[in-house]
């Protein structure tokens, strides 16, 4: 995330004080609104641009990042900034008359428009503001986990038009001066890639070109709370690399949902997700779909690929409850292929082991590979999974790759900070994508 979110922070800001000019009036109390005023407007409104940009899902943006996962926490980060920037701007906007009761008006610039202009300039003003509040709001639901998703995503879908409300805001007030200017080239490329990226959006074009729709040919219960479902989807689809994921659309009403693809391929398009009940429309999902209906899948998308292993360190795979489903694909995977097999500590935590009929399944295809060691950690008998237990098989190098509960990722990648082995990569992918 910050491979973009910093470069890009400073990028902006650098360009702004390669445009700040020690004019007349330099360093007065209204040089510093002005400039204040300017700074917070163009760094939110470059945010929201560059949120609106990684909203397309840019393919070619997943190696470098490391997968769509991370672009979506950049894309949600982005907006977050742009917002934090956008309150910022409102605050010194309404600061102007403190600041005048305080120090008068002497050293005020005020550039005199008329016209159309000056008309424009006025309806730019109220759009913003407008615009703002409903910024505001959107956060608010947004960051309110409580809010159902099925409600938020028809919000979200809103996000286009504001930024385009925004964009007329910032391309009216923009200092005239600035258009002459290598900040003036910056905003212009920022708004027209904005304005494309949100027409995109609102034509429903976003990841057009990677959907397919296919049958659903089988749907099993292997535990109370999860769903497998297996889907064909003809000779059309491209083929997935295990650890991969793809946003499923069972129900057109319900809308996307992104599920890890829990088989390798076969090349007969045929892919397998196993699905937790995690929310409204997940649970009791096997009551909600049937063999036969219609299934649209988008992808494949992520890097979460055992083949980007570093092949000098030592191999430490943790899952967590449903978080197994990348490391049943790869192990699947592995089972076809005559490449090479990792040595790996594969741990997978669970609630109850005797319960869990993942535990089976992993037996079976680790059996087939002698340089992968499984370990169950059952919580029901006090066998949780820390750090310092992984500690103990201290290794000189060690890469971990982690799928499972967010608190217990954080926990454990803490936790091996203080590790005898050295830690050379921690991957761990981001699902929250709200």
């Amino acid at each position: 995330m910050m491979r973009i979110i910093l470069p890009f922070l400073a990028l902006v800001s650098g360009m702004w004080a390669w445009n700040l000019s020690a004019g007349p009036g330099a360093g007065s109390p209204w040089t510093v609104y002005d400039q204040g005023l300017l700074l917070s407007g163009l760094l939110s409104i470059a945010f929201m641009s560059l949120a609106m940009m990684l909203a397309l899902r840019p393919v070619w943006l997943e190696r470098p990042l490391g997968g769509l996962d991370q672009i979506y926490l950049t894309h949600k980060w982005a907006g977050i900034l742009a917002v934090v920037f956008a309150a910022a701007h409102w605050l010194i906007e309404m600061g102007d008359d403190v600041i005048e009761s305080i120090f008068g008006e002497a050293g005020k610039f005020d550039q005199d428009y008329s016209g159309f202009i000056d008309t424009m300039r006025d309806a730019a003003e109220e759009v913003g503001e407008f615009a703002v509040y409903l910024l505001f709001a959107m956060l608010v639901i947004t960051l309110w986990r409580k809010f159902p998703y099925k409600y938020w995503r028809y919000l979200h879908r809103g996000t286009p038009v504001l930024y385009l409300l925004l964009a007329f805001h910032a391309a009216w007030l923009t200092p005239l001066q600035w258009w002459q200017q290598p900040i003036g080239v910056l905003m212009a490329i920022l708004l027209l890639g904005g304005s494309i990226a949100s027409g995109l959006s609102l034509a429903g074009r976003v990841g057009r070109r990677r959907q397919l729709c296919g049958r659903v040919t089988a749907i099993k219960t292997p535990a109370r709370d999860v769903t497998e479902v297996t889907c064909h989807m003809g000779p059309a689809w491209r083929g997935h690399r295990a650890g991969q994921f793809a946003f499923v659309t069972f129900d057109s009403m319900e809308g996307a949902h992104p599920f890890t693809l829990a088989s390798a391929d076969r090349a007969n398009g045929t892919v397998t997700f196993l699905i937790k009940s995690l929310g409204d429309y997940t649970r009791n999902l096997s009551q909600k779909i049937s063999v036969g209906q219609t299934v649209k899948i988008e992808g494949p998308y992520g890097r979460f690929n055992f083949d980007r292993r570093n092949r000098k360190s030592h191999q430490v795979w943790i899952a967590g409850g449903i978080g197994v489903t990348p490391f049943l694909a790869w192990l699947d995977e592995l089972d076809g292929c005559t490449a090479t097999v990792p040595e790996a500590d594969l741990h997978y935590c669970t609630r109850n082991a005797d319960q869990d009929p993942m535990v089976d399944r992993l037996r079976v295809l680790c059996s087939d590979f002698s340089g992968i060691n499984l370990e169950i950690h059952d919580s029901s008998k006090g066998q949780a999974l820390s750090a310092d237990k992984l500690s103990t098989n201290s290794r000189s190098a060690a890469e971990v790759w982690f799928c499972g509960p967010a608190g217990l990722g954080q926990a454990i990648r803490k936790g091996l900070r203080g590790a005898p082995f050295r830690l050379t990569r921690f991957h761990k992918e981001a699902f929250q994508f709200r």
